[in-house]
């Protein structure tokens, strides 16, 4: 028999198995036959080449490697990287190839890797030098940034991948390469040090441009059009270099032209390329993802790579200037931010001036981020999955089989079944959320209490009458959770200090006013009246409530022998408002939040704050603008004929109804309008309309409210332009306007 017929039975024999395979793995079939088709393709590959077949292409240009690798047959790949060593670069270099699936690249790498540690260590130097080289490519301003971008971040995940199920992967941090080990493990790392060079450089010469504090960087700019003159100018792309110390000096001196050749040569760079860091910023922050992502793989899950927070710390400046000029940045390449809270903090307060919408996506990307590819093959719900509850005890059957099921195939989809009918799908869904939502806050559950509006629930310092209530409240946790996961709304509204405790962030004196208006309202007078000689006797301790009697509890250690004073009234005031609102209920918030981290992550759900998070639980509430108007009153020296209030309801009607509810949260402390409309929201002493005061305007003042009362506080603005202008800026500045009455 020819060669060229060995190599067309080769080439037919690979595609018929690969498509009986694909069928069979899709259909989730006798998975002892597939390892059979496995084995067989493999040693139907063997047989051939032993008998001399040659190894060609189709008439379409596509090799037995090429199916092989598609398939993600790895022992296939094997068979033929036996019989043709060069073959092995040719999977290597497939990495960059954006047609080849990544996940059947993998695969076909797991098993490569796995036949022997020095495989191992070559699969991923091979893989780094790839890397490398594709990341000077990168670095390099004549290469396509998104082609060269793609293909770094996929080779690197690859390498990563492949590391981290290699013979010793790390459990304990203990073989770290960037820790100064020098196993072989650790050396295969080796290449990439290259571009991490490059990458320092480049952050180090901005940082330089940046002190100078120059309109615009023409040395810097000088040296980039030379590169990209150079890379133009050859054949091929060369790897990039920076350059070295006192590069720029020696571009803008010692040239012998003429001053004004020189000074035109500037003028001209700087048309062609007037800023540095919009020009770098992507592609320094894909290398540096890259660079995370290396750092990674090499620790523990859990725990950030120590040189990687270094290296943070070192370009802080620099990195906050990308953040800052192009915030797209962050969600495209400093996923970093969201596993590391210690680094997270350094630019929290970029993300959060990131638009609402901006943050919801890359929320959702992150957290579906570890889901099955989307491209998989639909697979029927499993009788198994499917959440079977009664109608009559919905709550309790409910939390009984969410308790039991599997929380990753949880927060895959969500299958609910009524006993005894027959519906499911997403209408279902919706509506389980939605009894639930009831049933959650229901009295008979003893879990939370109404707030002094009525509208909005609190954790019950009293919950312990029922004996389960630790775990309901975990179930509640969980059910809000998984509401989010899937973007199902609730019919569910906490008090604002509530939605602080899902977010990490402390709780204010501000706060008590949803439990207790008139407490909140005693603390504001003592921050705000000398108590020095009023003889209120206050000590560091207070009554409340313990297990159902009144019991005398210090706010600190010997608070009850610590007089409050002038100096020290803040302290206690800060105090006396985690005890109420905190301490009092810390059980119920801890197994609520065990719950709840169960399908959100403490570090993601921090892109948001307290209002948003209501937004994003319970929706858009609809705002009648017409109804808003007729029930506003105006104070200190305001009419509704006056310019000023006209051009502010104009803006209103203007705007979307995302800042709407933005500025019914500004003003009032909620989103919500209540049942019966304006005419019915409540203030700290009962009724009180939307009210609109009159402030004196000086250049760039922002409007504040008083939510206490309902009062937006709003400058005399000299024109509407102006008006909208600082309204919005006062908006999406979430709650620093605030003020209390």
């Amino acid at each position: 028999m020819g060669g060229q017929n060995y190599s067309t039975t080769l080439c037919s024999m690979s595609v018929m198995l690969m498509l009986r395979m694909q069928w069979g793995r899709q259909h989730c079939m006798w998975p002892a036959r597939m390892v059979t088709r496995r084995h067989g393709q493999r040693d139907t590959a063997q047989i051939l080449l032993l008998r001399g077949a040659k190894y060609l292409p189709d008439k379409n240009g596509v090799t037995p490697l090429d199916l092989c690798v598609q398939g993600g047959y790895g022992e296939t790949c094997e068979v033929l990287i036996q019989y043709h060593s060069r073959l092995f670069q040719t999977i290597i270099q497939m990495t960059q190839n954006e047609d080849v699936r990544e996940n059947m690249l993998r695969q076909v790498l797991e098993h490569l890797s796995q036949q022997s540690e020095n495989q191992y260590l070559k699969i991923l130097t091979s893989l780094a030098e790839v890397a490398t080289t594709n990341g000077h490519k990168l670095l390099s301003l004549s290469s396509n940034y998104d082609a060269q971008m793609k293909s770094l971040l996929r080779i690197v995940r690859i390498f990563c991948h492949v590391f981290r199920i290699g013979p010793s992967s790390p459990s304990n941090g203990i073989d770290m390469g960037y820790n100064g080990n020098k196993t072989p493990r650790s050396q295969v790392f080796k290449p990439l040090e290259l571009l991490w060079h490059s990458l320092d450089e480049w952050l180090v010469l901005i940082a330089t441009e940046l002190m100078k504090n120059k309109k615009d960087s023409t040395d810097i700019t000088s040296i980039l059009l030379k590169q990209k003159g150079q890379d133009q100018d050859a054949t091929s792309i060369p790897p990039f270099e920076p350059p070295g110390p006192g590069s720029c000096e020696n571009l803008s001196s010692g040239t012998g032209e003429s001053k004004p050749d020189a000074l035109g040569r500037k003028q001209e760079a700087s048309a062609d390329c007037q800023d540095v860091i919009s020009v770098t910023a992507n592609r320094l922050s894909a290398v540096i993802q890259a660079f995370y992502m290396c750092c990674s793989c090499q620790m523990p899950p859990g725990m950030t790579s120590p040189r990687f927070i270094e290296f943070v710390c070192k370009h802080d400046e620099v990195l906050k200037c990308f953040v800052n000029r192009n915030p797209k940045i962050i969600f495209d390449h400093f996923h970093f931010l969201l596993e590391c809270p210690e680094l997270m903090s350094r630019f929290m307060h970029i993300i959060k001036a990131q638009p609402f919408k901006d943050r919801c996506e890359w929320f959702y990307e992150h957290l579906h981020s570890g889901q099955p590819d989307s491209d998989m093959v639909h697979r029927p719900v499993n009788e198994n999955d499917i959440l079977l509850v009664h109608r009559d005890s919905i709550f309790r059957s409910s939390c009984e089989v969410v308790s039991k099921a599997n929380c990753a195939k949880l927060k895959q989809g969500i299958a609910v079944r009524f006993h005894g009918e027959e519906g499911m799908g997403q209408g279902v869904v919706r509506e389980w959320f939605d009894i639930l939502s009831n049933e959650i806050v229901n009295p008979d559950y003893a879990l939370f209490t109404q707030s002094a509006d009525g509208t909005t629930f609190q954790p019950n310092s009293n919950s312990y009458v029922n004996p389960d209530h630790l775990n309901y409240f975990r179930f509640a946790g969980q059910i809000l959770g998984l509401a989010l996961n899937h973007r199902q709304l609730v019919n569910i509204y906490f008090t604002r200090s509530f939605y602080k405790h899902i977010l990490g962030i402390p709780v204010n004196y501000q706060d008590v006013a949803s439990i207790d208006p008139e407490y909140a309202k005693n603390l504001q007078w003592i921050l705000d009246n000398d108590i020095s000689d009023l003889g209120l006797e206050l000590t560091f301790s207070v009554e409340t409530d313990v297990f159902g009697a009144m019991e005398e509890v210090p706010l600190k250690p010997g608070g009850g022998s610590i007089l409050v004073t002038q100096n020290n009234k803040a302290e206690y005031v800060q105090l006396v408002t985690e005890l109420r609102m905190t301490r009092a209920i810390q059980p119920q918030i801890n197994a609520f939040l065990q719950g709840f981290h169960m399908f959100i992550p403490p570090s993601l759900i921090q892109l948001f704050d307290e209002y948003e998070l209501e937004l994003l639980l319970s929706g858009m509430p609809e705002i009648d603008v017409s109804d808003w108007i007729k029930n506003t009153e105006y104070t200190s020296g305001y009419e509704r004929k006056d310019p000023v209030i006209q051009w502010f309801w104009e803006v209103v009607e203007d705007i979307t109804q995302e800042e709407r509810v933005l500025l019914l949260q500004f003003v009032t402390g909620s989103s919500r309008v209540p049942h019966g409309g304006f005419a019915n929201i409540m203030g700290g002493s009962g009724l009180q309309n939307f009210t609109i005061a009159a402030v004196p305007y000086t250049t760039n003042l922002l409007p504040t409210s008083s939510t206490c009362i309902n009062m937006l506080k709003l400058p005399e603005y000299p024109s509407k332009e102006i008006l909208k202008d600082r309204l919005l800026v006062a908006l999406h500045c979430g709650s620093y306007g605030y003020t209390m009455a």
